[in-house]
């Protein structure tokens, strides 16, 4: 998909404006250096209509990862939210997936990054699962990843534009030798995630994830986590090993992206029985009840566009 050809509208510095028109310099500091800040945000179709899944806790984090690099948004929170909303009403979107951005301007160039403008923009389209259709079910081969995840420190688990930089070379290297997706260790040796998704295990009907010295506050990871106390579901944040995946019943990926993913073998060695299993079946199954509105529960995860 070219995004470049789409039609449409997108939100940019306070206002609508065409998607062909939606350009930016080419010594845009952003596009040089990678300091900006980004959320993933879905959109799904249900009874009620659209509903933007977790908007709050979105713009909450692109916030909190703006603060942390010292970029200063130009606009409030309802503002943004506003944002999200529109871009569905005007491209007439069921479904979408969402990219708010904010990022630095033309206005100079180098390290110390001063004196720019600060823009925004929220662009919509619509945007199947990251995965595969039958992934959902079959799951998905997964390749340890050579690249590690950066050092933990503010910036780096951090929703910043060049962070994923890490990202996108795990992820080739997976799939240039014919894995789906990577999962990549931290630079203890302990697992981190996926090159964007988070990362779960089950073991003897526990679920484990890792702990947040290790990877990102994902917002679907917070919603698995959520549904799994509400389904009884017995979980567990600690620091996992390689080892402890290998010996694991099931594992599967998390993200707004990629929803919820099995994981059906590491490096070509099967996890468990090679297949789904029961516990991400069935956190997967009350996942897209969830987010589709099927569910009563939670209704503030939703905000319904109009």
């Amino acid at each position: 998909m070219d995004l470049s050809k789409l039609t449409g509208e997108i939100w940019f510095d306070g206002e609508m404006i065409d998607w062909q028109d939606a350009n930016t310099h080419l010594l845009t500091h952003t596009l040089h250096y990678g300091l900006g800040v980004f959320e993933g945000v879905r959109a799904y179709k249900t009874n009620k209509g659209p509903s933007i899944f977790r908007l709050h806790d979105h713009t909450d984090r692109l916030y909190k990862s703006a603060s942390t690099v010292n970029i200063e948004i130009p606009y409030s929170k309802d503002i943004i939210n506003e944002a999200h909303q529109e871009v569905i009403r005007s491209n007439n979107l069921d479904e979408a997936y969402i990219r708010p951005m904010c990022f630095y301007g033309s206005e100079g160039m180098g390290l110390r990054a001063d004196n720019l403008k600060v823009h925004s923009m929220v662009a919509a389209w619509e945007w199947p699962s990251y995965m595969e259709p039958e992934a959902r079910e079959k799951g998905i081969k997964v390749k340890l990843s050579s690249y590690t995840r950066q050092v933990r420190n503010p910036v780096s688990n951090s929703k910043v534009n060049g962070n994923y930089v890490h990202s996108i070379v795990a992820l080739n290297e997976a799939l240039e030798r014919g894995f789906d997706e990577a999962l990549m260790l931290d630079a203890e040796g302990y697992v981190a995630e996926g090159s964007g998704e988070n990362f779960f295990i089950v073991k003897e009907g526990t679920l484990y994830s890792p702990d947040l010295d290790s990877c990102l506050d994902g917002i679907t990871r917070r919603t698995i986590l959520d549904l799994a106390s509400e389904l009884d579901i017995p979980f567990e944040i600690k620091k996992l090993k390689v080892e402890d995946v290998l010996e694991a019943d099931e594992s599967f990926f998390s993200g707004t992206a990629a929803e919820v993913v099995p994981i059906n073998s590491l490096d070509h060695k099967p996890i468990g029985s090679g297949l789904r299993g029961p516990i991400t079946e069935k956190l997967q199954s009350v996942y897209f009840d969830q987010v589709r509105g099927v569910r009563e529960k939670n209704s503030s995860w939703h905000t319904y566009v109009k």
